[in-house]
């Protein structure tokens, strides 16, 4: 079986060697980004003059072919088609002839694969961020749609104070938008040229990398050839950013899997984003959201695992760096299907607003609206607290209503005990960010405004 160094060895690779250094059945995915990188080669190997413009058709005509074959699924692999670089130069020069052999003048698969995963990583990440815009606007419709309504809001999973709906629903979308800033982030870092680093040290030949830098649309070019083939950050920052988003993914999971439980019943599911029981027929299980909060735990996985790949190797390019992309590929397709199937469950589920309010309805939760009503009438707030706070234990012990204590205490009075009246404490808060309906009715703005700007990133 002849390889890309077969001139230096005698004999062929082992059998055990080559099952463990192909990398074809995975990284072939990345077919259009080596044919873009391998047209853009020889595109500007003809502007140097190593190519003839009828060499550089023939190499081109022959790259457009081999695409069509990949897409097609009518490509035809053999034994030495170790990866995706392999498979495609042998093709070509199958096709072309001595054309074809000269593709690789001037370039390493080093400095190939590291451009071909930067155009792939580009592309996906442009690809999860529109999911994410389009999920934070179905979380803006909810936000839009809930008007007054408002639910307990929890510290230790324990009920603190009622909030706004709108207002929950936008915690969750202005974490998303830190996710997305991250993720355009992870992609300027990206946006950097690899080609013509060569194996590691450049080359003596007229290379142009800023040519082919421009032909392939990257923002700039490599500064350092050694820095060029081993830097992996840029798939390091890509899957944190993935990791980032599957966390707040699986807390948007959580809190699903609990609304939609009989014990909370703060939401019902739409049945095509749900399933049922094999063995118990009354069953409907938020299955989506429990997927959502498992992948967390993968993607994590994924970035740890190519920290510890990475940090011991010396430079430049190792056959360690080959397991760059098995997690990069799966952490985009997972934080793809996780996004389209929350975002389809929570955009048909229904709100039980009227089971939030009950929910939301004890006096106990605007105890903290008691202790900043004396604190506006000039009492300290440790003072206020302690006041607050000896009538709710007495209301608990039973002595009487925690109302009719407030009530009948000189220092609160019937004016204070109306705050505990269902409904009133969550549109109390007007502070920047709080929960209250106009403080929620600036906060939409700034999110509509704070969406556009993203949306509008992304045709740049």
């Amino acid at each position: 079986m002849s390889t890309l160094w077969h001139g230096r060895f005698e004999g062929g690779p082992a059998e055990a060697l080559q099952a463990l250094n192909d990398s074809l059945p995975f990284d072939r995915r990345m077919f259009r980004e080596d044919i873009a990188g391998s047209r853009a080669h020889a595109t500007m190997l003809a502007d140097v003059g190593l190519l003839t413009v009828e060499e550089r058709n023939a190499v081109i005509a022959a790259l457009e072919q081999v695409e069509t074959e990949f897409a097609e699924d009518r490509f035809e692999t053999v034994p030495s088609d170790e990866d995706i670089h392999t498979a495609v130069e042998r093709r070509v020069t199958e096709i072309c002839g001595d054309p074809g052999a000269k593709l690789h003048t001037g370039r390493s698969r080093n400095d190939q694969v590291a451009t071909d995963v930067r155009l792939w990583t580009r592309g996906a990440i442009d690809e999860i961020i529109d999911l994410v815009l389009g999920f934070q606007a179905t979380l803006l419709g909810h936000a839009e749609q809930a008007g007054g309504a408002y639910l307990p809001g929890y510290t230790h999973l324990q009920q603190a104070q009622p909030v706004s709906l709108s207002h929950h629903l936008l915690a969750h979308g202005w974490a998303l938008a830190r996710d997305v800033d991250r993720l355009f982030d992870a992609r300027r870092r990206t946006d950097v040229s690899s080609l013509g680093a060569g194996a590691l040290a450049g080359s003596s030949l007229p290379l142009d990398p800023v040519r082919t830098a421009e032909l392939l649309g990257f923002a700039g070019v490599f500064e350092n050839s050694l820095d060029a083939v081993a830097d992996r950050d840029f798939v390091l920052d890509t899957l944190y950013a993935l990791a980032v988003l599957g966390v707040h993914l699986s807390r948007i999971g959580e809190e699903l899997i609990l609304w939609a439980s009989e014990e909370f019943g703060f939401i019902g599911l739409d049945d095509g984003f749900s399933t049922g029981s094999s063995m118990m027929p009354q069953k409907k299980n938020p299955d989506i959201a429990e997927l959502a909060r498992g992948k967390a735990g993968r993607l994590i996985g994924h970035l740890t695992g190519l920290l510890t790949t990475l940090k011991g190797l010396p430079l430049t390019y190792n056959k360690d760096m080959q397991e760059d992309k098995e997690p990069l590929f799966d952490g985009i397709d997972t934080v793809r299907l996780t996004l389209l199937a929350l975002d389809g469950m929570v955009s048909t589920l229904t709100f039980r607003t009227d089971r939030m309010a009950e929910s939301a309805s004890s006096p106990y939760a605007a105890a903290t609206d008691l202790a900043e009503f004396l604190v506006s009438r000039g009492m300290p707030f440790r003072q206020a607290h302690a006041v607050v706070g000896e009538k709710v234990r007495r209301a608990l012990a039973g002595e009487a209503s925690l109302a009719d204590l407030v009530a009948n205490d000189d220092q609160l009075g019937p004016e204070a005990a109306g705050l505990l009246e269902p409904g009133v404490s969550p549109h109390r808060r007007t502070t920047r960010g709080a929960g209250g309906r106009t403080a929620v009715a600036s906060q939409l703005d700034r999110f509509r405004a704070q969406l556009a700007r993203d949306q509008a990133r992304t045709s740049q």
